[in-house]
Parts: C-alpha cells; sequence; structure tokens
C-alpha cells in the first residue's frame, strides 16, 4: 500500500511536470512581453522622464533647484519626519508582533485588522482624522490653542500623519514570521534561567532582524513619499511645513522660470532615494537567501 501510494505521489508529480513543460512557447513570450510592457511603462518611462526632465537645462539650473531656503526646509523637515516615525514604528512593530504571535488573548483579529487601517484608509481622509481631532474647532483644539500647543500646521501634526501611514509595515513583516516560527525557543530560554529582557535580545531579535531591517526599508520609503496625509495637516506652507512631496507641488504648479525644472530636480531627488531603497531591498534578500542556503543541509 505505501509503495502504490509513493507510485502514485511519483506519477503525480511527473504528470504536472511534463504538463508544465508542454506550455506552448507563444504563452511563455506572450507573458514575458506583458511584463516587460508593464514594467517599462509604469516604472522604467516614468523614472527616465523625471531624471531627463531634471537635467533637461544643464546642472547649473538643477543645482540651483536645491539653493533655496525653501527646498532646503522640504528636505530637512522631511528627515525630521522620518527620522521620528522609523523609531516609533519600530517599537510598534516589534511590541505589537511579539504580542500578536506569542501571546493569546481576547482581542487578538481586532488589534491585527486596526494594524491593516492604514491599508485601506484614504491617506486624505487619515489626515482629515487628525484635523478633526486636533485642529482649532476639533476636540482638542480649544484645549491645545489656550495652552499654545500647536498640531495642526505644524511639525507634530506631520509627523503624527507620517507616523499613522506608515506604521503597519513593520508589524506586518514581523507578525507572520514570528507567527511561523512559534516561541519554543523563547520558552527554552525562559526555562534554562534567562530573563524576559535577555531572551529578547538573545533568541527573538536575531531570528527576525532582517524581517525587521525589511520592514525599516518599506517604512523609510513610504515615509518619505508620503503625500496625501501630510498635505491636509501640514497646511502647505511654504519653507515652513512643506515636505520635499509638497514643496514639489508648489514649484509644479508655480509657473515660474525654471520651476518646473527644480520640481523635477526635487522629484529626481525622491526617485533617488527609493532606488536607494530597492538597491538595499534586492542586498537585504540576497543577503536572506545566502543564509538559508548556507543554513540548508
Amino acid at each position: 500500500m505505501a509503495s502504490s501510494t509513493a507510485h502514485l505521489t511519483v506519477g503525480n508529480m511527473s504528470g504536472k511536470t511534463h504538463t508544465a513543460a508542454k506550455d506552448p512557447a507563444w504563452l511563455k513570450v506572450l507573458l514575458l512581453v506583458v511584463t516587460v510592457v508593464f514594467v517599462g511603462l509604469f516604472l522604467v518611462l516614468p523614472l527616465a522622464v523625471v531624471f531627463v526632465e531634471a537635467f533637461r537645462k544643464g546642472l547649473s539650473v538643477y543645482a540651483d533647484a536645491f539653493q533655496t531656503r525653501e527646498s532646503w526646509q522640504s528636505i530637512k523637515l522631511t528627515l525630521i519626519a522620518t527620522g521620528i516615525s522609523l523609531p516609533l514604528n519600530l517599537v510598534f512593530g516589534l511590541a505589537a508582533s511579539w504580542a500578536i504571535a506569542k501571546f493569546d488573548f481576547k482581542g487578538k483579529s481586532l488589534l491585527i485588522t486596526l494594524i491593516d487601517l492604514p491599508f485601506a484608509v484614504s491617506p486624505v481622509i487619515s489626515g482629515m482624522i487628525f484635523v478633526l481631532v486636533f485642529g482649532l474647532q476639533g476636540w482638542f483644539g480649544q484645549w491645545l490653542a489656550y495652552h499654545d500647543i500647536k498640531i495642526i500646521f505644524a511639525v507634530p501634526g506631520i509627523v503624527l500623519a507620517t507616523v499613522f501611514v506608515t506604521f503597519p509595515f513593520v508589524a506586518r513583516e514581523l507578525i507572520p514570521l514570528m507567527q511561523e516560527q512559534g516561541a519554543d525557543e523563547e520558552q527554552a530560554a525562559l526555562s534554562l534561567g534567562a530573563s524576559g529582557w535577555r531572551t529578547f535580545w538573545r533568541v527573538t531579535l536575531p531570528n527576525v532582524k532582517w524581517a525587521l531591517l525589511y520592514g525599516v526599508i518599506l517604512c523609510n520609503a513610504r515615509a518619505m513619499g508620503e503625500f496625501g496625509a501630510v498635505s491636509v495637516v501640514s497646511g502647505n506652507i511654504q519653507g515652513r511645513t512643506n515636505t520635499i512631496p509638497l514643496h514639489i507641488e508648489v514649484l509644479w504648479n508655480s509657473g515660474e522660470a525654471n520651476s518646473a525644472s527644480a520640481a523635477f530636480a526635487m522629484a529626481s531627488l525622491l526617485a533617488l532615494l527609493g532606488l536607494m531603497t530597492l538597491v538595499a531591498k534586492t542586498w537585504l534578500e540576497w543577503k536572506v537567501q545566502g543564509e538559508r542556503g548556507a543554513s540548508a543541509p
């Protein structure tokens, strides 16, 4: 019985391989052409246009785009918002994924659903929610104004909006991995006398380090390029509350001489940061595959 079952399994596998091998050549060519066309039209061509237009009027015009106070302020504000949101999302992602993967509690499914909420809600809607809560006419607006605390149309509002739209990325990379790994190694470490903090640093964190870094890379890219939510809460005050994406919009709509070239120059900076993120992501995937190959028997 066992030998017949094994023979049947091998037969099925051979049949699947035979069927896959008989796929017509035209189907393979068609799928490849569709993939290349889509990548070319929606990825390569837009990026090429950005860089071509950025340098079309020469290096001097390109460099001038970064010499204004508004440009430097937008870059500075983007780095501030990203630099604050990344550590917060890192802490939240680790805490949420550890709680969800390692413990059973009521409301776990609801927590997972809430983590996915920024994926489902439009960034513009999330920005409007912060205005409703912290704006002058919002729930806490009068109290904040009385104590001279500015959140909306100021840096804190931009940071809050950036954190909201980016906080699922780290958690969503860690949760499936931690659930797959289980809690056996942590329980073994605790049974051997290790403290909870030592168990985290010596067992949990090394097991998820690559997924954690991957989530941080994605979170960083999303934070730098956020437009919708930040646009609502920032007030678009040029030179004060405009991040790089908002500054690009201002330059594009200004109609001044060389403003379009300046907009493309700033856009090329964002595109370059995105390409650097892609390179980091590719290196990380290569590193993970190398470690898996080295550990395989």
